[in-house]
């Protein structure tokens, strides 16, 4: 059977397609064609958690659900919820208007917030800048040039006169004399030069992408920074703020005890003058005093160094007046979240920034072993050249180039070979930090609850011993009241409890403190942040 002949009007069709000229863009679109069938797997390994110590808890022995009690202000016992939530603003829990304002405050203002979040923009942009490889890369360019040619450059004929005239001068271009007599003067042409570059690197063995990730990572590894500089800022405003009115009771009692001391000295002044106590009566007087007013400058040093910590924190020069603190305007927390070992890897901006870091060396190892393997690159350039600027794109002055770069490295006494390696040593360090930031988190929690507990019982026995001295005093002042004891006994009794006092101040602020590092310790519920406040902490970024 005959084939059958296709219509005329198809032929000539036909045969218009075969001979029409390829355009720029249709070169392009091959471009495109060509480097999406070049690109491959990623070469690499796929990032997998390391396997970590199983754990069920924060010590060997079941701690108590909750803690010992005391009848003073902030003695209550205070009970853990396992798996309880923890507030993002868990600071506002101690029920400060003060505290809660000053720390707001030194969000803004601290430049330690400001350096993180930079960091965080850095590394972000870093992100965006290494995904633009995945695309080909658009120049244009052009040129234009004047150019004087030698008039002997054809041959003998110099083309100027013994006087040194110029015979004639062409304007044009040399191949406008044909090549084929010397010119008879110097030549003096314009040339103009437009074309459009496109160049492609595909990414055929995934090292960009590898190197995406690692980038990708590290930024989340500082955003994870950025988290932590939070939680650290206000878990050191709230010790600095619980040391500020600890310090302030202290002072206060030690000046008391300071004042009675000295009245006890001059009554044994008197007594002695009177003959009823002894000199040594009045040294071992002399010597109380001496040791409570010891009392007082180690403590206005810790007072004033807390408060210039205060404004480092706040973000403010050593002038700038700051909030004093009171310690019984500080509700102690009676529910404690607690999470557990499992949740506790998740939630710490330390151990989530650790297994970035630990991505990102994994990804490394891609990048290092796609150098290794051929390298491609498609370039192409199309535009025109001619002696007149409206002449360059007319189909004489039209050109083109496409190619396509393969590259094997295979000498390089081996520097890819041993970066590679390096590369894996990186991800086995990378491995233990990221172990040794999780052991770590879980010593922080276990540390903190055992010191919990035992500020609870401090408490409790600061609180006795408060109270017998209480006790005493009264007694002592009954007894002096009936003459049966003299003055020196009741200053003594009232030296007593004061002390009693400062050790009972210092008990509360333990407590206080530590509760804050607890929230610390568990990671400050920063992944429990309110839409609106993380709103607001991605503005803050831009």
């Amino acid at each position: 059977m005959q084939p059958t002949k296709a219509p005329a009007k198809q032929l000539r069709h036909e045969n218009a397609m075969k001979h029409r000229p390829i355009t720029c863009a249709a070169r392009l679109g091959t471009l495109a064609a060509a480097a999406s069938l070049l690109v491959g797997c990623a070469v690499g390994p796929e990032y997998i958690r390391p396997a970590l110590p199983p754990s069920g808890g924060y010590s060997a022995a079941p701690l108590p659900a909750a803690t010992a009690s005391a009848a003073v202000m902030g003695g209550a016992a205070q009970r853990f919820a396992l798996e309880g939530a923890i507030r993002a603003d868990w600071w506002a829990l101690f029920q400060s208007p003060t505290l809660n304002k000053f720390i707001a405050e030194a969000f803004v203002a601290n430049p330690s917030i400001e350096s993180a979040q930079a960091a965080l923009r850095v590394a972000q942009e870093n992100v965006n800048a290494q995904q633009g490889l995945f695309f080909p890369t658009v120049k244009a360019g052009y040129s234009p040039s004047r150019t004087k040619l030698a008039g002997n450059l054809g041959g003998n004929s110099p083309g100027i006169q013994g006087d040194g005239s110029v015979i004639s001068t062409y304007q044009g271009t040399p191949a406008d004399n044909g090549g084929t007599a010397p010119f008879s003067g110097p030549v003096i042409y314009n040339f103009h030069t437009a074309q459009l570059t496109v160049g492609f690197v595909p990414d055929v063995f995934g090292s960009n992408r590898r190197q995406v990730q690692s980038l990708q990572a590290q930024a989340e590894a500082q955003r994870f920074q950025l988290e932590a500089t939070f939680i650290t800022l206000a878990s050191n405003i709230v010790a600095a703020a619980v040391q500020d009115a600890a310090l302030r009771r202290q002072i206060d009692t030690a000046k008391q005890i300071i004042d009675a001391s000295l009245t006890a000295v001059e009554l044994a002044q008197q007594q002695l003058k009177a003959g009823y106590v002894s000199r040594l009566d009045l040294a071992n007087q002399e010597s109380a005093l001496a040791q409570a007013r010891a009392l007082l400058p180690p403590l206005r040093k810790q007072f004033e160094q807390n408060r210039d910590l205060l404004r480092a924190l706040a973000g403010a020069t050593q002038d700038t007046m700051v909030p004093a603190f009171d310690l019984d305007a500080l509700v102690l927390p009676q529910e404690l979240p607690l999470s557990l070992p499992s949740q506790l890897v998740e939630q710490r901006p330390d151990v989530r920034a650790a297994e970035a870091q630990l991505q990102a060396a994994s990804a490394q190892i891609g990048v290092a072993r796609a150098a290794r393997l051929p390298q491609f690159s498609i370039d192409a350039t199309a535009g025109g050249g001619a002696s007149s600027f409206s002449q360059m794109f007319s189909n004489s002055g039209r050109f083109f180039n496409l190619a396509l770069g393969i590259t094997q490295p295979i000498f390089d006494a081996g520097t890819l070979q041993h970066r590679e390696r390096a590369a894996d040593e990186a991800l086995r360090q990378a491995a233990a930090q990221y172990r040794f930031t999780v052991i770590t988190s879980f010593q922080n929690v276990a540390d903190t609850l055992q010191a919990i507990h035992a500020d609870a019982q401090a408490l409790e026995a600061a609180t006795q011993v408060s109270g017998a001295a209480s006790a005493a005093l009264e007694l002592t002042r009954r007894q002096h009241a009936r003459g049966y004891l003299d003055r020196l006994a009741l200053i003594a009794a009232e030296q007593g409890y004061r002390q009693a006092q400062l050790n009972l101040a210092q008990a509360q602020a333990s407590r206080l403190g530590d509760t804050a590092a607890l929230f610390q310790a568990l990671g400050g519920g920063w992944w429990n942040r309110s839409a609106g406040d993380a709103a607001e902490a991605q503005a803050a970024l831009r």
